[in-house]
């Protein structure tokens, strides 16, 4: 995936697996083109005003021919068992893969912990 090529900020965590700020549907569109199969949001609906609901990025991943999966994190308060569920979630879902969250820190946080836990 080429990074020039998206309006958000894209950075590689490990070959094929992505993380960003939060995507809007424009965003979703230009990662399909650019090849990602799934996609997973690790913010909470609602954190803040502006943020497109999970149920409607889900909705234009799936037209994309994406799969999306809705894994909500706390910031700040990552669980030993967020980390395990998303491992295990992680190792099942096809690649690329593009995870995200409000800054991108959450869920590199998340993916690091992961790693650091065997992933």
């Amino acid at each position: 995936m080429k990074q020039d090529y998206l309006q958000m900020r894209v950075l590689e965590l490990a070959p094929r697996v992505y993380v960003s700020g939060q995507v809007f549907e424009q965003d979703l569109k230009l990662a399909a083109n650019q090849g990602v199969r799934t996609v997973i949001n690790n913010r909470p609906d609602g954190e803040a005003a502006g943020q497109p609901a999970s149920a409607d990025l889900e909705r234009v991943a799936s037209e994309l021919g994406m799969n999306y999966v809705y894994f909500p994190v706390a910031s700040g308060r990552i669980t030993p068992g967020d980390v395990t569920r998303f491992g295990d979630l992680a190792e099942s879902l096809k690649r690329p893969m593009l995870i995200f969250c409000r800054t991108g820190a959450r869920s590199t946080a998340l993916w690091q912990m992961y790693e650091d836990a065997g992933g």
